[in-house]
């Protein structure tokens, strides 16, 4: 019956997803909704899109094991980030009116910048669509009791999401993530209850969580940790600013401020309902700690599903496993599309400039095929954790793409020397400390190499206008000798 009820919801979502395409009509429309969503599907947008495999078994499998210290980077940091965007990132984006976050590298810095940042933006998503087909496969095999394998889940996950997006574009990612995101409420809020009350309560969970120390965000203030937390919390704070998801988001809502409170108010939607899977994952640990002690020791990711399949009945059983394909679903579709428009934007576009609409919206599709598949790879081959995916995800546009981004946003001075600059010194110091640096090393990789990506900008932006200036007043000083 779980099977065939999830085969049903699979089908109206890619039904969905046909009907989104009868509102695309042109390549802007695929690839922002033609600037003219609403509060609500803006803010369904952001939050869906987000709230993916990581936040219902990535990140409760972190805090079952770490507590809020291991678990820094992914709410918290994510929440952040969208509250920055909301604050000081979507409106000044917004008027600019472009189709992605590489034509604002090109217009502020230049063409070179643009290629650059371009392919590091496309880089980024490998990890984070990964991560949701690597959860989809899981699903697919839990629920069907081992008849379908993780692999086959997978690439029966892929084809699903692909056929909804390569249609419907960013109408298919708005109409879908406003519908998935409902489930998600519907059911997170449904299975708290129902689990918080089979563990004696929430107040019961809370408090044993609390005297278990979970709730502590940094375990001491030597300067080795306090370095490490900082290092944790920006990698998703500031390193997933300047992603294409998040600026399609604010360029497909109506007005600059619409793209601003919808920003803000996903952000809330999102650290709030991150707390519902963690406290379902925590109490297990109360209802059945035997179960929750084997799979700590096989893979911490599978103890909330396990919990559902083994002490709900069918309805919460349905209820689960329909919010959890919508959260995979919802941000899988929303990352896959990103790096496809902007492959096709500001990589093709360099080398096929002549492309008419219909041939640039065709090209796109293409893109998102290309991308699928190249995802489904990684994700086939790579052995990281879903949390784990997602995280490192951020690093290489943290080390090479903030500081473009926020000085060309609010630092008049910065240059493009400054800009080249900063994502050589950021992405070579990244590089080199992530091969050659132990566990216990001072500075995290991520973080080093954003700080001497700052000091790229600065040196490549002053010192140029500085000898300018230097070469100026010698030319005047001569001329008035002369």
């Amino acid at each position: 019956m779980l099977i065939w009820f999830v085969a049903a919801y699979l089908l109206v979502t890619v039904g969905v997803g046909f009907y989104a395409s009868t509102r695309v009509r042109n390549a802007k429309d695929f690839a922002a909704g033609g600037r003219s969503m609403s509060f609500p599907l803006v803010a369904a947008m952001v939050f869906a899109t987000w709230f993916g495999s990581e936040a219902v078994l990535g990140i409760p499998a972190t805090f079952i094991e770490e507590g809020f210290a291991g678990i820094v980077e992914d709410p918290f940091g994510s929440f952040g980030c969208l509250m920055l965007v909301g604050l000081i990132i979507a409106r000044p984006l917004y008027r600019m009116n472009l189709l992605t976050i590489g034509d604002y590298f090109r217009k502020r810095f230049g063409p070179n910048v643009e290629l650059i940042l371009s392919l590091v933006i496309i880089a980024s998503y490998l990890g984070w669509i990964a991560a949701q087909l690597t959860a989809l496969g899981v699903v697919f095999n839990v629920i069907s009791e081992g008849a379908i394998s993780t692999t086959q889940g997978m690439l029966l996950g892929t084809l699903i999401v692909l056929l909804y997006t390569l249609f419907g574009g960013m109408w298919s990612v708005a109409l879908t993530d406003f519908m998935q995101m409902l489930i998600i409420v519907v059911g997170l809020l449904y299975l708290t209850w129902l689990i918080g009350d089979m563990a004696g309560g929430p107040e019961a969970v809370i408090a044993q969580a609390a005297n278990e120390g979970k709730f502590t965000f940094i375990h001491s203030f030597e300067p080795r940790d306090l370095v490490a937390f900082l290092g944790a919390a920006v990698t998703m704070m500031l390193g997933s600013i300047p992603q294409q998801d998040v600026y399609a988001r604010v360029m497909s809502a109506k007005t600059e401020t619409i793209a601003a409170r919808a920003s803000m108010a996903g952000a809330c939607f999102y650290l709030g309902f991150c707390m519902l899977p963690i406290f379902l994952t925590y109490a297990a640990s109360m209802i059945d700690p035997a179960m929750v002690q084997r799979w700590l020791a096989e893979d911490a990711q599978m103890i909330l599903p396990h919990l559902i399949l083994e002490r709900t009945p069918l309805f919460a059983q349905i209820l689960f496993f329909g919010a959890l394909l919508s959260a995979i679903m919802s941000t899988a579709s929303g990352t896959l599309l990103a790096p496809s428009v902007t492959f096709t934007e500001n990589i093709l576009k360099r080398f096929l400039p002549v492309l008419d609409d219909r041939q640039f919206l065709f090209a796109m599709r293409v893109t998102v095929f290309g991308c699928a598949l190249a995802t489904l790879v990684f994700a086939l081959y790579s052995d990281a954790s879903i949390y784990e995916m997602v995280g490192n995800a951020y690093k290489v546009t943290l080390v090479a793409a903030v500081v473009p981004l926020f000085a060309g946003l609010f630092w008049r001075r910065a240059s493009t020397q400054g800009a080249l600059l900063a994502i050589a010194c950021g992405l070579t110091s990244w590089l080199y400390l992530e091969f050659t640096s132990s566990e216990e090393a001072f500075w995290p990789p991520q973080l080093a190499g954003l700080l001497l990506s700052v000091a790229g900008m600065l040196v490549g932006s002053l010192l140029p206008q500085w000898f300018g200036r230097r070469q100026e007043e010698a030319g005047a000083a001569e001329t008035v000798r002369a």
